[in-house]
Order: structure tokens, then sequence, then C-alpha cells
């Protein structure tokens, strides 16, 4: 079960901590730049596999939820929580699919509507679903966001 955020107050403490030389997220302007997200939660991979293989489209898209819940909690240490977000700008997700499966933009859907869960109307965006033949730790999908600061954050 991927955990809902109740509002904008939420903050996950199921992000981790990088493992290799760059940072969770970064601030370019009044942009935050998120590095992808897998779907971890306490510190745990939930989910390993090839979507259309050993993971269900089902399965893939609640992971796709959990990886965009640990984008926006890596965004909201930038910003000084999630309302320093004012909205979401562009998504990109990559889903390690077996041969032959075509559903990746169902997959993401899991995190654009957690997205649009969170933020409302400011989480709609721009967004790239791009099907990947591995990912890192034998993940099924990575998420990273863009997303637009406050003017006051």
């Amino acid at each position: 079960m991927v955990p809902r955020p109740a509002s904008k107050s939420w903050a996950s403490s199921s992000r981790s901590a990088s493992p290799g030389a760059y940072v969770p997220a970064t601030r370019a302007g009044s942009l935050v730049l998120t590095a992808g997200q897998l779907p971890f939660d306490g510190g745990e991979l939930k989910l390993r596999g090839k979507v259309g293989d050993a993971v269900s489209v089902g399965e893939a898209r609640g992971a796709a939820r959990l990886c965009a819940l640990n984008a926006l909690s890596a965004a909201a240490t930038v910003t000084g929580g999630l309302s320093g977000i004012s909205r979401i700008v562009k998504v990109t997700g990559f889903v390690a699919s077996a041969p032959g499966f075509n559903g990746q933009p169902d997959v993401i859907n899991g995190a654009s509507e957690l997205l649009g869960e969170v933020f409302g109307d400011a989480g709609l965006h721009a967004r790239s679903a791009v099907g990947v033949a591995e990912l890192p730790m034998d993940a099924p999908v990575e998420v990273e966001l863009v997303v637009e600061v406050s003017t006051d954050a």
C-alpha cells in the first residue's frame, strides 16, 4: 500500500540519501530539479523487476506513486516544505520494460495522479514516460520532477 499525503504539509521520511556523487534535489532560480527517485519506503526498495513480466501495471503504478512521493520529499528539503512548491512543471518517468511492453504512460499516470491529488490544478504538468531496459537496483520505475518554487520560499 502506497501512503497518500493528507495535505501539502505532508513530508515523507522514506526518502533515502543519495548513494552517489549527487544531491537528491537542487535549486536553479525559481525551479527545483530532483534526481531520479526509486520506489523506496523506509530505506527498502519495495518492488523489483520488469513491468510486463515480473511486475504488473498496477504494481508499477503504485511504485510510480511512491517515486513521486520521494521526489516531492526531496524537493521539499530544498523549498523548506511542500508549501514552498507552487506548482509541478515537469515529470519524467522511466519504466524498466519487458520486451514488447508499451504501457509506460499508464504506469507513470500513478505519479501524475498523485501530484494532482496533492496540488490540484497546480499539479498539472508536462511529462515524458520512457521505456528502458534497466534501472538501478532492478527497480521497475524511476521518477524525477521539476517544480516551481513559491515566491516566498
